[in-house]
């Protein structure tokens, strides 16, 4: 589980809280329909910006920010280090008996095809073909709440609008002016919240996680193109390196030395 999605969705929910309960009492935060609204519409607009399936499977997107299997950089590059000194050492057709213990099918796939001898252009499109149908999928999960984090303050603010059209309809009671106001407030506080809270640090998250999973992926690429053209190990270890972010090529360095 990702810590830090989770202990920032519950500070800034305890902030909110705190603040609220301090001026006021909850229930005058409440109501129905300004929360209809809000949600409502920011799904309604998003139901018309992106196809169906792919809004109905949001939760399975959200789900990322949750949990998410990441893999060490450095360990990939170990393992593929490993990898180029048993090809070097027994030949490229020794790799197919390490398929077994390789868990990632992108890798297995990638030496697979080395060991059948394809050529090696052919491995690259093939390879970076899916890595861009991944990069894609990425995108098309980031951009859906993306565009509830646009849309859910745009309905909050429409919320706000026909609160006031109300209110000034029907200001023959003053004492009731204050009371609506607030209600017509509401709604933009529902929709900053359902953005800034949720949303938009939830698209955010995801594209961290896209980030990471593509440098992985490319890693395997370079890595595979590397041993099948018989690259020496501390070579194929040099050269894949250079893909790490620059404080994590520092650590390794300084582990190193």
């Amino acid at each position: 589980m990702d810590l830090s999605t989770v202990i920032g969705l519950l500070a800034g929910s305890a902030l909110l809280l705190w603040a609220i309960m301090g001026k006021s009492d909850l229930g005058s935060f409440l109501d129905g329909g300004s929360v209809a609204i809000v949600l409502g519409g920011a799904v309604a607009a998003t139901l018309i910006a992106f196809p169906v399936k792919n809004v109905m499977g949001v939760a399975k997107v959200v789900k990322h920010c949750f949990f998410a299997k990441k893999q060490d950089p450095t360990g990939l590059i170990s393992d593929l280090v490993r990898y180029a000194e048993v090809a070097r050492r027994d030949g490229i057709l020794a790799l197919e008996n390490m398929t077994g213990e390789i868990s990632d099918p992108f890798i297995i796939k990638g030496v697979q095809m080395a060991v059948d001898g394809t050529d090696p252009e052919l491995i690259e499109t093939i390879l970076m073909s899916e890595l861009e149908a991944i990069e894609q999928r990425h995108a098309d999960g980031k951009a859906i709440l993306d565009g509830v984090g646009r849309y859910a303050p745009a309905f909050g603010m429409i919320g706000t609008l026909v609160g006031l059209v109300v209110m000034l309809g029907n200001m023959e009671d003053p004492s009731s002016i204050g009371p609506a106001m607030a209600v017509a407030l509401l709604t933009t506080l529902y929709g900053a919240i359902v953005a800034n809270l949720f949303a938009l640090p939830m698209a955010d998250k995801l594209g961290l996680r896209s980030q990471e999973e593509l440098l992985t992926k490319m890693i395997v690429i370079k890595g595979v193109m590397a041993i099948q053209s018989g690259d020496n190990p501390r070579i194929v270890e040099q050269k894949l390196k250079t893909f790490l972010p620059h404080g994590m090529q520092q650590t390794e360095e300084a582990r190193a030395a």
